[in-house]
């Protein structure tokens, strides 16, 4: 007996040393559940399954009491009664419908019973017995006004609301059986619950009844179990040796969703899969299991798959030739969504031609309430901009951000950071962030330091910040339970930390062993969390450090599927599997407002936090990334969709781990893999710690040398980063845009996902990603212009690809005739030394010699922008003219103070130092000058120059181009230069 209990003790550490040191090939399946393994996914696909069995016979058992609908000023309130048969009083559902000045609308339906607490538990549950109903409260910005403009008409069958702009949008709610259809332009583009799959697991007490003896049948007046319904996972689910008490029982919700007439969705990320998502019943290229969204630890995930990963946005769009729809499903809990694709033709004879496809989603979650939100565009920028409106847009980061980090699991010593920034200047490569990973802590110990290793973090710090670089610490949510560790002894004495079922706190093992987590859904541990980054608390943090959240899922090493129990309690007595999905975001959140509190409000910066896990909303607080990859081509490509799928799903500050965290790349990978970093909004170099070290400068040549070019490119293009960086602040649109995002009506590349554009640019990146590749195809839309970013080649499109050559040292990179560039082209050490520097200007001309483009900058750190200090101008190039703009409006020129003054003041003297005109007209050869005529000081007095131009033929099938020298126009002023 004694040896077994020694067992059990010593199991978990055993666990954490397999973790540490035993990496696997690929993810164990074994460890997370299938859909069949998943007590609600598979009793919902049963149930969907018993429905398109019965064809047209089958009718769903949810009706609106047309007695019970109310309309007033944008909602539509009633009661939804759920049929279990005759003589058998029906489920009481009640349902609200908002359509919102946004033009969205929002649908919610709740459970009576519940709602109102007329349930019991078994075992003296303390959990909450209404459904969650708080998931706004995390994931949601917007008031949700309704529209008052909204008309609704009644009668006993069906309501209709006419509302959005011009009341061009029309729900048709039906009543029985209770459907919604949704369109815009008399034209049907979004249904619920259209092929009749709706599910809500009502509750029901649990008969603990006595086997019936021998040669005995059930009592008459025992209720059979519905039709089709499984009840062996109702009241306890068990799995990986972990038993879910399910103290409410069955409490799931189901919908089905259908987009007629379109064949492409996108979204619901994170998964390691294409961008125009995937069938999920099986044949040729599908998938057998649902797309799963419930944020894990997936070891070393796998490809192409709908396998859960470390994050969720149940947002999802769909897309055909000039038009968007969209949905957002809001629920926290573990959610499944299945997709099936049908092709419908007027015509039988036809052969498919003139065919159209409706695509059928199916949406199943735990727990919760039934929530949704409808898009109904029309455009994939409407649909974005009317979630990110409703959700938050991503937050402006401070310019270092978005530069080049440098990491690894682990720098080793204080001496080691000092030794990788020194040799990063001696090899000129530019970067902004070292980062720490756990072993800089006293065992693991969260705000400690190792006194042995990192004996000087300020000196370490004072070195980094000469050249104005950063440090980025990790802090996961795991605290060490360990006597005499002052933060684990407060977490237990306030009482802050996530309880088990018993309500008792709850005990886990991550990598510091035994550990309890933070409840951040409790607002007092939010304010206890701040006081542990108080310079004074966290001693060596100084003002250019920040904060890496990891592990945030929650990762639990020996927990169910690698987290929390789903019957844990968290604050307000809401179970675990209510709010497990949101987990990250409120960690993310206490760490934000944390770095917020450090300093004065007067003094206030932007935090950086990075996260891994995250949930809609989380785009918000800071970046994210695509957890642990490995160092392997497949997962170089797989980069690509997975972070266009973040940038379409609102959450732009994305990035992958440049060189794969698991294994050693090779240094053509390596190479390749940087090539393609610097065009990731999030641009990291990580590694675990078992691999070799891969710092730039050991590459060694040809590589270091490439790896350094397109870092530098990656800072000479900082402008039209941040640029897009603003733009994606203020409307939701995405950093990187898919090709079907810029190109709406070019039906033939709805599917393309490896080649993107940033911002609006017109920059076109198609990164190689194929081992030994020296030629690659790029799509090129028709009757479009394009040339070479660094070669000036130019390209029509036709409709079809082209075959660029790709040698180890390019970036296969495209810019879009019409386009103008902002980049600043002097290298420096950091982002923060380019500050004011002059900038370039790249116009690239249409063949109607006409280009715009835009320029957004700040003083890079703090929220002075917000009271008008910052520079937005529009260029413009047409009749041979190019112009400067102001893009702020009066109101921002309204907020002049000390601090807006000072900030203009400082960029007096930043010009621009070079205009480069990419298809110059051939009229221009032989002309020498272009006239500058510039407004300056505050009077607005007028200045006029002739500056030096210089045209260039091109040969070979490059463009002819123009360089306009030192020109000196003030970036902030308005101006034009005539040719």
């Amino acid at each position: 007996m004694f040896y077994a209990r020694r067992w059990q003790q010593l199991l978990p550490l055993l666990m954490l040393l397999f973790c540490l040191f035993k990496p696997a090939v690929t993810v164990k399946h074994e460890g997370f559940k299938t859909c069949n393994q998943s007590g609600f996914c598979k009793r919902n696909r049963a149930f969907a399954d018993h429905a398109t069995a019965l064809g047209s016979t089958w009718t769903s058992p949810y009706t609106l009491a047309s007695n019970s609908v109310k309309i007033s000023d944008g909602h539509v309130i009633g009661m939804l009664l759920k049929s279990l048969g005759e003589g058998v009083p029906p489920i009481q559902l009640p349902v609200e419908i908002t359509f919102l000045e946004s033009g969205a609308v929002r649908v919610t339906v709740d459970e009576l019973k519940r709602r109102q607490g007329d349930i019991y538990y078994r075992h003296g549950s303390e959990a909450r017995k209404e459904r969650y109903n708080e998931a706004q409260n995390w994931a949601l910005v917007a008031q949700n006004k309704p529209d008052p403009k909204s008309r609704a008409e009644a009668s006993l069958k069906e309501t209709t609301v006419k509302y959005g702009p011009d009341n061009r949008y029309r729900a048709v709610i039906s009543h029985y059986p209770f459907s919604i259809d949704f369109f815009r332009d008399d034209q049907l583009h979004v249904k619920l619950n259209g092929k009749g799959l709706m599910n809500m697991e009502h509750w029901r007490p649990k008969n603990d009844k006595p086997q019936p003896k021998e040669g005995e049948g059930a009592k008459e007046e025992e209720r059979p179990v519905e039709e089709g319904e499984d009840e062996s996972t109702w009241w306890e689910e068990t799995f990986g040796g972990n038993t879910d008490s399910k103290p409410r029982g069955p409490e799931s919700v189901g919908l089905d969703i259908t987009f007629p007439g379109y064949e492409h969705i996108y979204g619901i990320p994170g998964h390691a899969s294409s961008l125009s998502l995937k069938e999920t019943k099986g044949g040729s290229g599908n998938y057998e299991e649902p797309y799963r969204l419930y944020n894990s630890d997936v070891f070393e995930y796998e490809m192409d798959s709908p396998m859960t990963l470390y994050g969720a946005i149940p947002f999802m769009q769909a897309h055909r030739k000039n038009s968007t729809v969209g949905v957002f499903w809001l629920n926290a809990a573990e959610t499944w969504i299945d997709i099936v694709k049908q092709k419908h033709s007027s015509n039988p004879l036809s052969l498919g031609v003139g065919a159209k496809t409706d695509t059928e989603t199916h949406w199943f979650s735990e727990s919760g309430l039934l929530d949704v939100f409808v898009f109904l565009g029309p455009t994939p920028e409407k649909v974005i901009e009317e979630y990110s409106d409703l959700t938050g847009y991503t937050q402006l980061p401070q310019q270092f951000a978005i530069a080049y980090h440098q990491c690894r699991w682990n720098y080793v010593t204080d001496e080691d950071v000092k030794d990788v920034d020194k040799k990063m200047d001696k090899h000129r490569i530019p970067y902004d962030v070292v980062w720490l990973d756990i072993e800089y802590t006293d065992g693991k110990k969260y705000f400690t330091w190792d006194a042995h290793t990192f004996p000087d973090p300020l000196g370490m710090q004072k070195q980094l910040d000469a050249h104005d670089r950063k440090l980025v610490e990790i802090i996961d949510p795991h605290i060490k339970n360990e006597g005499g560790y002052p933060v684990v002894d407060e977490l237990k004495s306030k009482s802050l930390a996530v309880k088990n079922k018993d309500g008792n706190i709850y005990e886990g093992w991550c990598w510091p062993g035994s550990s309890h987590w933070v409840d951040c859904f409790n607002p007092k541990a939010l304010t206890w969390w701040k006081s542990l980054f108080t310079y004074s608390s966290f001693t060596g943090t100084a003002p250019n450090s920040f904060v890496w959240n990891d592990m945030n899922e929650p990762s639990v090493f020996n927990g169910p599927e690698t987290t929390m129990p789903k019957d844990n309690i968290h604050y307000g007595n809401w179970e675990h599997r209510d709010v497990h999905n949101l987990n990250g975001l409120t960690f993310v959140n206490a760490t934000y407002h944390a770095l917020l509190a450090r300093e004065p409000p007067a003094a206030a910066r932007r935090p950086f936090v990075l996260t891994r896990s995250y949930f809609s909303g989380s785009q918000r607080l800071g970046a994210m990334w695509t957890g642990d990859n490995q160092a392997e081509w497949s997962h170089l490509a797989a980069s690509i969709p997975m972070l266009l799928t973040q940038n379409i799903a609102g959450f732009p500050f994305s990035g992958a781990d440049v060189g794969g965290f698991f294994g050693n790349p090779s240094k053509e990978l390596l190479t390749r893999w940087y090539q393609a970093g610097a065009f990731y909004p999030f641009f990291r170099g990580h590694a675990h710690i078992d691999t070799r070290r891969r710092e730039p400068y050991l590459a060694g040549e040809p590589y270091t040398f490439i790896i350094t070019q397109a870092l530098r490119l990656r800072y000479q293009l900082l402008p039209a980063w941040y640029t897009a960086f603003h733009t994606a602040s203020v409307s939701g649109a995405p950093v990187l845009r898919p090709h079907y995002y810029v190109h709406p009506s070019d039906e033939a590349a709805f599917g393309i996902d490896d080649q993107f554009y940033l911002g609006s640019t017109g920059l076109l990146v198609k990164p190689v990603v194929t081992e030994g590749a020296d030629i690659v195809s790029i799509y090129l839309p028709p009757c479009e212009t394009y040339y070479d970013y660094f070669t000036y080649e130019k390209h029509v499109g036709t409709g079809s690809t082209i075959n660029v050559p790709a040698p180890l040292e390019k970036i296969p990179l495209l810019m879009r005739a019409g386009s103008i560039i902002p980049r600043k082209d002097r290298p420096r050490r950091s982002s923060g030394l380019m500050r004011h520097d002059p900038y370039t200007l790249l116009i690239v001309l249409s063949p109607q010699k006409f280009a715009e483009g835009e320029l957004y900058t700040d003083d890079g750190e703090s929220y002075d922008y917000l009271d008008g200090a910052f520079i937005h101008r529009r260029f413009s190039f047409t009749d041979n003219r190019l112009v400067s703009g102001d893009l702020s409006t009066t109101s921002d020129k309204d907020k002049q103070n000390k601090k807006t003054k000072a900030y203009f003041e400082s960029m007096k003297q930043v010009r621009v130092e070079k205009i480069i005109i990419v298809g110059a007209p051939k009229e221009w050869e032989g002309q020498s000058e272009a006239k500058v005529r510039e407004t300056v000081g505050t009077k607005g007095e007028a200045k006029v120059a002739e500056v030096e131009m210089t045209w260039f033929a091109g040969q070979g099938g490059k463009a002819d181009w123009a360089v306009v020298r030192d020109p000196g126009m003030g970036v902030g002023n308005s101006w034009v230069v005539e040719f």
